[in-house]
Parts: C-alpha cells; sequence; structure tokens
C-alpha cells in the first residue's frame, strides 16, 4: 500500500496561526488530530454541544490510488 504523507499537527498549529492568549480546547485538538491522521476520507455527521465537537457518527476512509 502507499504511503500517504503525514501532517505534523503540532507544527502546523504552533507556525500558522499568530500567538494569543486564547487556547483551543482538547476536544478540537482531537478532532483536528483526528482528521491529520485520517489523510482523506469523510465524516458524514459531526455533533457540536455547547461549541464542542461531541461525536462524528460514521466516518469512512477514502484512500487514492492516483498522484
Amino acid at each position: 500500500m502507499a504511503e500517504m504523507p503525514r501532517t505534523n499537527l503540532n507544527v502546523v498549529l504552533a507556525s500558522s496561526a499568530p500567538r494569543t492568549n486564547a487556547s483551543v480546547h482538547p476536544a478540537w485538538l482531537r478532532l483536528m488530530r483526528y482528521c491529520a491522521e485520517l489523510g482523506h476520507g469523510e465524516i458524514e455527521k459531526l455533533k457540536i454541544q455547547d461549541g464542542l465537537p461531541m461525536t462524528a457518527e460514521v466516518t469512512t476512509r477514502k484512500i487514492k490510488f492516483s498522484p
């Protein structure tokens, strides 16, 4: 199986946004890490409660066979 490029989320989070006193909630960090690890795929239904991601009910992983 072909290797898929992985995003180093820690580097992306540290370098892309201007530094502020605001922090990202751990639930959002978990969702962002999941998306980075997934690479390609779909989240059909994402449940948000009180502004935070709670569950992704159905996920499908896709594998690209062309560049």
